[in-house]
């Protein structure tokens, strides 16, 4: 890179006027991009600013498109909203048409749906369907992978009762050592299959998501991975959002962008009323899966929270507890529920989406999820 290159750069990220100390001036397009990030960080958006003009905003917005990746575009909306208060222009359909969909847009149009006028409704949803439906293509595949694995080897048996239940495959690979070259045949001492060909519900899984503010990126994924899972037949999938009051989204996993639009983001929490209706979901305990992802920061009742899960882990339900479902690392989470949740052998941690399907099929073939967690996550 040459001398000049790295002053312009440090000019652009320093962001001009006598203390920038670089001496390097800008032109052209270096202008427009320069206005672009001055209007959202120059003193806290004082200097450059977007004011409340939906014109300004959507040349703004067409700017920073010009200009910079996707990826860019996107922290640079959501400072915009957060350090600028945009939200209320985010009502208006030609916002709504500009912005590039993320799932931090998502979150914020989830919160706003209850005050969102009937003309920006139908933008509000494209956008949301637009993000909804790359998240499924970039996770569904290897969900419904990892879990159709997982289910295979927790069923697996060596004394499959039935010729058409011998996973050949396996048995072939297990008897090599019993190959007869004479014969050209492998002897089968030890056969590989599975317990039965089950089309029937092997695991019940409870999804209960915490819907408070925070809270807003782990609901769009963890509502994605809810309606993944419901379409695969082997599992019953039941899915419950909550802050004071409880709402079983379960009839909605059929269409991930209508059970998010029937979430309302923000408001208190009460972890012990969602786990007590989530408790009330399960049939089979020890074919159970019930995941609690919340911050834990609880507004009801702490001693009757910790008690219902101890007596869902006693009663065999694997019972996990996300701190988050989303790409943002390590979120803000009550430290004392987390430590006593993990005294009880359930850990609590934060998790990515891109991780979250090796965690299923890890809690399906019941292994230590304490020890997954160490591995591949970090609380």
């Amino acid at each position: 890179m040459s001398d000049d290159e790295r002053m312009r750069r440090w000019r652009l990220v320093l962001g001009g006027g006598d203390a920038d100390g670089t001496g390097c001036g800008l032109q052209g397009a270096d202008v427009r991009m320069d206005a672009a990030l001055a209007a959202v960080y120059d003193q806290g958006g004082k200097e450059g600013g977007l004011g409340a003009s939906a014109p300004r905003v959507a040349r703004w917005l067409g700017d920073i498109r010009t200009y910079f990746p996707s990826t860019v575009v996107q922290v640079m909306q959501k400072d915009a909203i957060e350090k600028l208060n945009l939200t209320r222009l985010l009502l208006e359909p030609e916002m709504l048409e500009a912005v590039e969909p993320d799932v931090h847009l998502v979150g914020t149009l989830l919160a706003l749906n209850k005050i969102m006028p009937d003309q920006a409704r139908e933008s509000a949803r494209a956008v949301v369907r637009k993000v909804v439906a790359e998240l499924e293509r970039r996770l569904a595949q290897k969900t419904r992978a990892a879990v159709t694995g997982a289910l295979d080897r927790a069923a697996r048996t060596h004394r499959p009762k039935r010729v058409a239940d011998i996973d050949w495959d396996r048995t072939i690979r297990a008897n090599l050592k019993n190959y007869l070259p004479e014969r050209n045949t492998v002897v089968p001492s030890r056969l590989v299959g599975y317990a039965r060909r089950q089309r029937s519900v092997q695991r019940e899984v409870v999804l209960c998501i915490d819907q408070s503010g925070s809270m807003a990126a782990s609901v769009v994924y963890s509502s994605v991975f809810g309606a993944v899972l419901a379409s695969m037949r082997s599992l019953k999938t039941s899915l419950v959002v909550f802050d004071t009051a409880v709402v079983d989204l379960t009839e909605r996993l059929h269409d991930p962008v209508e059970l998010l639009f029937g979430t309302q983001l923000g408001g208190g929490t009460d972890i012990n009323r969602a786990i007590a209706y989530g408790q009330g979901l399960i049939t089979r305990p020890t074919n159970s899966i019930f995941i609690l992802i919340s911050d834990l920061y609880e507004g009801g009742v702490r001693q009757e929270m910790l008690r219902r899960v101890a007596a869902m882990t006693q009663a065999g339900v694997q019972v996990i507890v996300l701190l988050a479902l989303s790409d943002e690392g390590a979120p803000f989470y009550d430290h004392d529920n987390a430590a006593a949740l993990a005294a009880m052998g359930v850990p609590a941690f934060a998790c990515t989406p891109d991780a979250f399907p090796d965690l299923m099929a890890a809690a399906i073939e019941r292994r230590d999820i304490a020890q997954w967690a160490e591995r591949h996550m970090s609380a």
